[in-house]
């Protein structure tokens, strides 16, 4: 199969493309306005983009609430999703009327952040406390903009200590979960980790130690 995506001609009834690109990791996004709503929502197009400084993006439709309360207060937190939060995880996805809260919805509680203000995710393992940088939008082949990058600086990062061990962080330990396609979703456990060496000057773990 090879099709083309303006086309749309690939013969299948879902298109693949979130499929291809996959596993995804989840940006367990929470923000708070300036009127203290908490807004707590998973975003898969999520990730890593930078380590000097850390800095972390997350990609969504326009002027949704997570976008909106960082633009308004400038910091959010992004909590691990793992494979036993993945009822919570998905029920904070749900579109809840306006003034609802996610977490009380998903019975979660939140932890307080130390160095933002908005929240992080108390059962999870993992949390990253981030200022907002700016927002990116995303502008089409065609002039269409529907979708925005929102960027921030990681300022904290919380690690639960039960899962650093040997001065590492065992983040299979933690059992992440990513996106896949359709409704799939993929967890990442001890026996699917490898370590694979790179040519020297590759940037190895051993070259570059911090």
């Amino acid at each position: 199969m090879h099709y083309s995506v303006a086309a749309a001609d690939h013969g299948l009834p879902y298109d693949p493309f979130k499929a291809v690109v996959a596993p995804r990791p989840i940006g367990w996004i929470t923000a708070v306005n300036g009127e203290g709503r908490i807004n707590c929502s998973p975003y898969s197009f999520f990730n890593a983009i930078s380590d000097k400084p850390h800095m972390v993006a997350f990609g969504g439709g326009h002027m949704k609430d997570a976008q909106v309360f960082i633009e308004e207060t400038g910091e959010f937190t992004c909590s691990l999703a793992t494979f036993d939060l993945r009822d919570q995880m998905n029920l904070t996805s749900a579109p809840l009327p306006r003034g609802e809260e996610e977490m009380a919805f998903a019975g979660l509680e939140p932890a307080p952040s130390k160095f933002v203000r908005p929240p992080r995710v108390k059962a999870s393992p993992a949390a990253i406390e981030c200022k907002y940088l700016q927002t990116v939008p995303l502008t089409s082949l065609e002039g269409v903009s529907t979708y925005s990058l929102i960027i921030g600086q990681v300022v904290g990062v919380y690690v639960d200590d039960a899962f650093i061990r040997d001065g590492k962080v065992d983040t299979a330990a933690m059992h992440p979960i990513m996106r896949a396609g359709y409704d799939q979703y993929f967890q990442v456990g001890p026996d699917q980790m490898f370590r694979m060496t790179r040519p020297p000057g590759g940037g190895n773990f051993d070259e570059r130690r911090r």
